[in-house]
């Protein structure tokens, strides 16, 4: 591949993915990975401070839950609001096209140890901005802090049902789905 093709954080990530497969997650270098996406490793390092992030997204997700946040209805709920954003990410990021690497991406993180740790610590931390995103609408700490631990709830039982084999269902109808659960779950108890 030439150097001077775009994206390279794309095919840095597809890289990572395919060698984190064939090879595993500890037997993969960063030279591996830049050398299979047609790169340097300096390009590498330009895009990502280590190979764990290269699955991780530098941050979009969390920027996009906290637009997401921030543009519902000024009149919606807490719980509404989250609802709001994790459509935003439906219809921006989890989309059809991303299922299949989604999945697979998965199956390495499932495999090893420090790459599910390091996926807990992104939940904690998109946890953390959702509460800032909805404190900045005027939702007290406290039920921010709640709204957001059952958005990050919703959000996690949409996502393992969306990267599913046999749903081929969009993020956002699961994500809804989920929070009608988490609201059902509320009532009864």
């Amino acid at each position: 591949m030439a150097r001077w093709q775009p994206d390279a954080p794309g095919r840095l990530a597809a890289a990572a993915l395919d060698l984190f497969e064939e090879n595993g997650y500890d037997n993969t270098t960063v030279i591996d990975i830049a050398e299979r996406a047609g790169l340097t490793k300096s390009t590498f390092f330009r895009h990502f401070p280590d190979k764990r992030e290269v699955l991780f997204g530098a941050g979009t997700i969390t920027g996009l839950l906290t637009e997401g946040i921030a543009s519902a209805p000024a009149e919606a709920g807490p719980l509404d609001t989250v609802a709001h954003a994790l459509d935003t990410l439906g219809r921006t990021f989890f989309t059809a096209d991303r299922r299949e690497y989604s999945r697979r991406r998965q199956a390495v993180l499932n495999a090893n140890t420090e790459l599910r740790e390091r996926e807990a610590l992104k939940r904690i931390d998109l946890t953390a901005a959702m509460v800032e995103a909805l404190e900045r609408r005027g939702v007290p700490i406290s039920t921010a802090r709640v709204t957001a631990q059952l958005g990050a709830l919703v959000w996690e039982i949409a996502y393992d049902q969306w990267i599913d084999a046999t749903t081929g269902e969009d993020f956002g109808p699961l994500a809804r789905q989920a929070l009608a659960e988490v609201r059902a779950a509320e009532a009864v108890c």
